[in-house]
């Protein structure tokens, strides 16, 4: 029993430091903390993102750990799921806006000028399928 225990520990421990090797290595070879700062023009600040990027990363750690049970009124998980699709679509452009995505896939399905057309594609089927996914796949 002992020997699962640790097994199990063993593995999650290792699973663990596979992917936190993985998203450090995506933050430094991207520079998505250097970037941020030099956008919103808050260099000064740098160790502030850094800082929260770690406690952000500690929370989300502990959160699936635990299942937490907030007890807020379900308004109030209207700005945070808000702010939680900001935050991941602002991440998806800007690894977009990094690697080249959108004028490679432009050249390759024939729409070289028409890139805006492409963006709005993309952005009103991600609306679309949310959407669909909220009217038929969610319980109520």
């Amino acid at each position: 029993m002992i020997i699962k225990i640790l097994f199990v520990a063993f593995v999650g421990f290792s699973g663990g430091l596979a992917v936190g090797a993985g998203f450090v290595a995506f933050l430094t070879v991207l520079g998505v903390i250097p970037r941020l700062t030099q956008l919103s023009k808050t260099m000064k600040m740098i160790h502030w993102y850094e800082w929260a990027v770690v406690i952000g990363v500690m929370s989300g750690i502990l959160a699936s750990l635990r299942d937490p049970t907030l007890g807020i009124h379900p308004y109030f998980l209207i700005p945070l799921g808000l702010a939680g699709g900001v935050y991941v679509g602002l991440l998806a452009a800007a690894l977009t806006e990094v690697l080249n995505v959108l004028p490679i896939l432009a050249k390759r399905i024939g729409l070289d000028g028409e890139i805006v057309t492409l963006l709005m594609a993309i952005v009103l089927g991600k609306i679309f399928g949310s959407i669909f996914q909220w009217v038929y796949f969610i319980d109520k």
